[in-house]
């Protein structure tokens, strides 16, 4: 296979919101509905809970569910504009089943990392939020047009993906370290991006062969 790993012989859908991404908003939409009306016991069974947590117990299905939860509308809001902006050409490009792998690789990707972190600073309390895979989808897209500009909304500067990347990863490791963000999964968002980038990198050598 001579193609960059990146492009599909025939590009999806051009419409204005490609299938898969129309499919997780679908998707995201309906759980956070639900978890208005049924509360808690979404949380409970379905967020991404520490290993050790005194609260709920860990199971396995939560490294892929607590990435259709979100904790209130500005958050779920937030995520599902991000995913559209960056990952609607993504998905033209990658082709709907690449795509989606990608993203859910990213998702579980950040939430292992995250379930280290969680379990190793004894937080006890559960991660919820598409976060992860958003930051992996910025990755992606910021690897497949370097030097597209954006423009930042706070402050309004216009800056190339490829720097806006490195700048976004940047400033995560320092709130995950620092700890000056608290109640935001900063190591999550690291992780969306590493499993990302370690899952372009395997199709890309996969392209070479």
């Amino acid at each position: 296979m001579n193609q960059p790993s990146y492009r599909p012989r025939r590009p999806t859908s051009r419409s204005a919101i490609p299938d898969v991404i129309l499919v997780l908003f679908v998707i995201n939409g309906l759980v956070f509905v639900a978890q208005g009306m049924l509360g808690r016991i979404v949380e409970y069974h379905f967020a991404l809970w520490p290993l050790n947590s005194a609260y709920a117990d860990f199971q396995p299905w939560q490294l892929v569910t607590y990435g259709f939860l979100h904790g209130n509308l500005t958050h779920i809001f937030f995520n599902m504009l991000m995913l559209w902006m960056f990952g609607r050409e993504l998905e033209i490009i990658m082709g709907a089943k690449r795509f989606l792998i990608y993203y859910m690789t990213c998702v579980i990707g950040a939430g292992i990392v995250q379930l280290i972190v969680a379990t190793m600073d004894g937080s006890g309390y559960p991660t919820v939020g598409a976060s992860g895979g958003v930051f992996g989808i910025f990755l992606a897209f910021g690897m497949a047009f370097p030097n597209r500009m954006i423009l930042l909304l706070i402050p309004p500067i216009p800056m190339k993906a490829k720097y806006l990347v490195v700048l976004a990863g940047g400033m995560e490791l320092f709130f995950g370290i620092s700890g000056a963000r608290p109640g935001v999964a900063s190591f999550a968002h690291l992780g969306g991006m590493l499993f990302g980038f370690l899952l372009l990198l395997y199709w890309r050598q996969g392209a070479r062969r």
